[in-house]
């Protein structure tokens, strides 16, 4: 089990599928909790958190002030997982799982989101997490805020031009990659 670190769900816990996903571990979701609360980041965001798993990521920001969340989970047993725990939490309403792949998922998607928490498997490949980061500019809100969940022995990703990368954490074998939606430059134009 997995606990809910803060906010009006604090101390609750949640259920992880049996095999397959790695959820992220309590110190590094209070560590990034913790700085997106210090940055104002979470209070009326809406939030897409993709390869979800359990769902730990984006129900944290969820019990922190977040207003919606959408979960992309291609696992059928880790939709289902992550679904109960809506339920469980009374999180359905504010909620959207899509089961399927990253890709196709931000292929088809519509709107715009404030924060993007992204937590591959260690082994995707990185032409997938790059494809993955490539797909996202026509989804994200002017200020918003994208976190790259991955091991510290990851090839550093590519991130597209209209986000900036401006910081990296680790915590044992885990990195965490911050990025925000680079400004528009002074007279530039949109195509």
């Amino acid at each position: 089990m997995t606990r809910i670190i803060a906010g009006e769900l604090g101390g609750r816990r949640l259920a992880v599928p049996p095999k397959g996903t790695r959820p992220t571990t309590d110190r590094v979701r209070e560590a990034l909790f913790s700085r997106l609360d210090h940055a104002d980041a979470l209070r009326g965001t809406r939030v897409l958190d993709i390869f979800a798993g359990s769902g730990a990521l984006g129900i944290e920001a969820l019990s922190r002030g977040a207003v919606s969340a959408v979960f992309v989970e291609a696992s059928t047993a880790a939709a289902r997982v992550l679904q109960q725990n809506l339920r469980d939490l009374g999180l359905a309403t504010r909620a959207q799982v899509a089961r399927e792949k990253a890709l196709p998922y931000l292929a088809r998607a519509a709107g715009e989101f404030d924060l993007v928490l992204i937590d591959p498997p260690y082994d995707l490949p990185a032409a997938e997490v790059d494809a993955v980061l490539a797909a996202l500019p026509p989804l994200l809100a002017p200020d918003a805020l994208v976190v790259l969940e991955g091991s510290t022995r990851a090839v550093v990703p590519t991130w597209p031009a209209t986000l900036d990368a401006y910081d990296v954490k680790d915590y044992g074998e885990t990195r965490l990659h911050y990025a925000d939606v680079r400004p528009e430059q002074p007279g530039s134009v949109e195509p």
